[in-house]
């Protein structure tokens, strides 16, 4: 072993990695998106196929990706260069392939960046009690969301293009319109926790954030089973209609959102698993991996579904998922249930630790890219990243929504799929093989192999395709 790779930082425990790509894992997807879809589709009619697709993709895709950075030790510039070498004899090709998992990753940083600051700032109010002073005034909800979004609209009422977006802001200072302060203060913390180590920062920071988020995810759901009118949330989640079962819509967006959910993009799991012990079973990871962010998802719907239906009854029907869910609509459920002003603030800090366990694994991949390709020491990479990040983001804010479609339309799963192409077709097998079998209480069969190379690879193509044809699938 080289004294580069003895000095490589790194996870110290199996439990402290797996918290932390739990952590990756869990975001504003399984809050905002995940019971809208359980609610809309029917329950167990959407449950189903999302099931199986977890299933599928954690044995598979997030295998791979861990086992691919493992074997490589480093991101996805070093990885991929790792693969087309071994096939090849040279690294160049694959380098460069590995910078667009990297771009991927910034990207989808920077418009996570802004989300952090309206999730700052609400968590923020919450403590405050200025959220609970909104009640349930729509009027004064939704409008204060629309500032802190820097939402902005032309005369005809459509959405400011990106270049309007940019100018707006600049023309603004930056901080005359959005949420900029707030979003400094996300980034600033999330970086501060990056600057500290993968060990002593991020390892830590996941074993106290992940914890408290279940358990504060559990208690709240069940103090809303207590209340009044919430079985009929139940009665959504726990309906099956066989026949929905044929719709392909139901089986598209289910295997979105957990193709999604589960974080494959070919930067943030294949980066954490350069961290990874080469003892460590990868099959056992990938296996808590999915069933952790799969309770997650399933705890926030056993939340947001029976508080809605306690305070909308049949208006639950009306709701959409996205932003507006988590910033408007549930602003208005909480304050009208008894006790709201706590459950508000309870829901906010688990949203908060969801949103910097997901944003610190983003920025990782192209912090360790700093850190590898130009030998940049990790305060320095952190922050250089971090300027880049705080002033894009501080750029984007009126065009997040399409900022964040892009990446998640197409650099995602385009990540995903050069990941397990370079991983399962141009990595020899056997090298494959062993990469994921390396620490293993049993060395993985070849349906692995197979089940990579001609089912999980087609279906991150197939996520590409289906994205762009219906703008979006998780």
């Amino acid at each position: 072993m080289s004294n580069e790779e003895t000095k490589r930082d790194g996870f110290s425990s199996k439990w402290g990695f797996i918290l932390a790509c739990i952590g990756s894992a869990v975001g504003m997807g399984n809050i905002w998106r995940f019971p809208i879809m359980v609610q809309k589709y029917g329950g167990m009619t959407f449950l189903i196929p999302y099931f199986i697709f977890v299933i599928l993709i954690a044995s598979s895709g997030v295998m791979e990706e861990f086992a691919l950075g493992r074997r490589a030790a480093a991101g996805p510039v070093g990885a991929f260069g790792m693969c087309t070498e071994e096939r090849t004899g040279k690294r160049r090709s694959g380098e460069l392939i590995g910078a667009i998992p990297i771009i991927g990753a910034l990207m989808l940083a920077i418009g996570y960046t802004v989300v952090l600051g309206w999730i700052f700032k609400y968590t923020w109010l919450a403590i405050s009690g200025g959220l609970f002073a909104m009640g349930q005034d729509m009027s004064i909800i939704g409008p204060a969301f629309d500032a802190t979004s820097a939402t902005l609209t032309n005369a005809n009422g459509e959405a400011f293009s990106f270049v309007q977006s940019v100018g707006a802001m600049f023309s603004s200072g930056l901080f005359g319109i959005g949420n900029g302060v707030w979003q400094l203060i996300g980034l600033v913390v999330s970086l501060a926790i990056m600057a500290m180590g993968v060990a002593g920062g991020i390892e830590k920071a996941n074993k106290v954030m992940m914890p408290v988020l279940f358990f504060l995810f559990l208690g709240l759901g069940i103090y809303i089973a207590t209340l009044d009118g919430s079985s009929e949330g139940y009665k959504y989640i726990f309906t099956i209609n066989p026949a929905g079962l044929a719709s392909v819509e139901v089986w598209v967006f289910a295997f979105g959102q957990a193709f999604f959910s589960l974080s494959v993009a070919g930067n943030g799991s294949v980066i954490y698993g350069s961290y990874l012990s080469k003892k460590e079973d990868i099959p056992g990871s990938a296996r808590n991996v999915a069933v952790f962010d799969t309770l997650a998802a399933l705890l926030a719907a056993f939340v947001i579904i029976p508080a809605m239906a306690v305070v909308l009854g049949a208006g639950i029907n009306d709701v959409s998922g996205g932003p507006g869910l988590m910033f408007v609509y549930l602003v208005n459920v909480f304050n009208a249930m008894p006790g709201g002003r706590i459950i508000g603030l309870i829901f906010f800090i688990c949203v908060l630790f969801a949103g910097v366990s997901s944003i610190v694994n983003l920025y990782e991949a192209p912090v360790a890219f700093l850190q590898e390709k130009f030998k940049f020491n990790r305060v320095a990479a952190v922050a250089a990243i971090g300027v880049i990040g705080a002033l894009v983001s501080l750029s984007i804010q009126p065009w997040t929504s399409q900022w964040m479609d892009v990446v998640s339309i197409y650099i995602c799963p385009l990540g995903a799929m050069l990941a397990g192409i370079m991983f399962f077709w141009v990595l020899k097998k056997e090298t494959a093989m062993d990469a994921v079998s390396e620490g293993a209480k049993k060395h993985v069969g070849d349906w692995f192999h197979t089940l990579g190379k001609f089912v999980y690879v087609p279906l991150a193509l197939l996520a590409l395709i289906l994205g762009a044809f219906y703008g979006g699938i998780g």
